[in-house]
């Protein structure tokens, strides 16, 4: 099977919703796994562990941080979608729909190494390029 690196995210209390948005953008099974089922009471109905697995072979895991843990915020994390120009359709829908209530950092076009490559931050503060090789 090889080996496999998956992003894994930080959230205080809006894991589900960050997951239920990067499913309805990238497809795919959602499965969550809360505090209160693994018997943990503190976290509640907080997310224990979610994975993502999307048609496109993707996977993300994310969990809610309980308020006695530090979470650090910031630019830890960047994800990063690539693909060809046959995927090219597909890698522009993901870029609209990850804008939507974010922040464009940087325009998906064409860039000096010749290929389509864009920037955001997405509305739960998480970093995400996208990159078309060959461009249009």
């Amino acid at each position: 099977m090889g080996s496999n690196l998956n992003p894994y995210l930080s959230f205080r209390s809006e894991a589900r919703a960050a997951m239920e948005f990067y499913q309805s953008v990238l497809g795919g099974e959602l499965n969550v796994f809360t505090f209160a089922e693994s018997g943990y009471e503190e976290g509640g109905d907080g997310v224990m562990h979610a994975s993502l697995q999307t048609p496109s072979g993707y996977t993300i895991f994310a969990a809610d941080t309980p308020a006695p843990m530090e979470l650090a915020t910031g630019s830890q994390v960047t994800l990063s979608i690539s693909g060809d120009a046959e995927s090219a359709d597909e890698l522009r829908g993901y870029f609209a729909a990850l804008s939507e209530g974010g922040e464009v950092r940087m325009p998906l076009g064409i860039q000096s190494w010749g290929d389509e490559f864009g920037m955001i931050t997405d509305t739960f503060g998480i970093a995400w390029m996208v990159n078309i090789s060959g461009g249009r």
